[in-house]
């Protein structure tokens, strides 16, 4: 850690912009809401539930339109169309679309709460999270947090964690950093992408080991994932997630919740880009993992997210 934050600490500083995006859901022409809310009410109710019109409509709106399709909905039927969503359907379908019903400030802010709730913490989905998003996206997740829950991010956090780990994701979560020790921290939390790839480049001239060599050198657990994901995310974050994807997916018993939390929460960010990384990465588009390793209305509806292969 020494090596890293000495080095780091010589650094000049600089401001970053926000990423670009590469959805893969983008605004459906023609958009009609009224007409969809149709759709999704006559799919309701038809007789063992017509999951495919669900997909074909869900998956090709962005969020914003799934609300307006919301809104018509209830005025059509008198009644919430997220519920009548959930009674009508079930299983991993069911949290796909549930998750589309939410904004993707909200989803991320309700998969934190999940992760923290009851007995345990899920400490994978929280680094997933509060390490790979940027400055401006965790402002916008505590303030979510707060409307959904009525509590603060940060106390729950703190109360679900402890040690180091606990203080480098309070550090990223209030978005500003002082003490010495997370000198290193500070300096990735307030650079552009483009400035830590150029650190990253400098420093393996600096030192025989690359940053996460160094990491995994110098700090073990939680703390070192935290800090791999945070250097992987710099230096590119959709290949981070395209990994992520193949491990959760090839990996024994397929890790369907966070194929799932990827998915829904990438979809109108960057997963266009995302399934590019897979492709140069593992010879093989996202889709036809998913195809390979899923079934069902399950891989109908990640399928109708990441649109056609590349």
């Amino acid at each position: 850690m020494a090596m890293v934050s000495e080095f780091l600490g010589q650094l000049s500083l600089n401001i970053g912009g926000q990423d670009p995006l590469f959805p893969t859901v983008v605004p459906a022409p023609d958009f009609d809401p009224d007409k969809d809310a149709a759709r999704i009410e006559t799919a309701i109710k038809t007789k063992g539930v017509d999951e495919q019109t669900i997909i074909d409509v869900l998956t090709k709106r962005t969020y914003a339109q799934r609300r307006e399709i919301a809104f018509a909905y209830e005025r059509r039927a008198k009644k919430d169309m997220i519920s009548a969503l959930k009674g009508a359907l079930s299983g991993s379908l069911e949290t796909v679309i549930l998750g589309l019903m939410k904004s993707t400030v909200q989803f991320d802010a309700s998969e934190i709460k999940e992760s923290i709730k009851g007995l345990g913490t899920d400490e994978e989905t929280l680094i997933e999270i509060l390490c790979s998003r940027s400055n401006d996206e965790l402002v916008e997740i505590k303030k979510v947090y707060k409307e959904l829950f009525k509590k603060e991010l940060e106390k729950d956090v703190a109360g679900d964690t402890s040690g180091n780990f606990a203080k480098l994701l309070l550090a990223l979560v209030q978005v500003r950093h002082s003490s010495k020790f997370w000198h290193c921290l500070r300096i990735f939390a307030h650079r552009s992408v483009p400035h830590l790839q150029r650190v990253f480049q400098k420093y393996k001239s600096y030192s025989p080991y690359d940053m996460q060599e160094s990491i995994v050198k110098e700090v073990k657990g939680d703390l070192q994932r935290s800090f791999l994901v945070l250097v992987q995310c710099f230096e590119n974050k959709q290949l981070y997630f395209a990994k992520r994807l193949n491990e959760a997916m090839k990996s024994k018993g397929a890790k369907e919740k966070m194929v799932t939390r990827i998915i829904v929460s990438r979809c109108e960010v960057d997963l266009r880009k995302i399934c590019s990384e897979y492709k140069s990465c593992f010879g093989q588009s996202l889709q036809q993992t998913i195809m390979e390793h899923t079934k069902g209305d399950y891989q109908k509806v990640l399928l109708g997210l990441c649109g056609p292969g590349q």
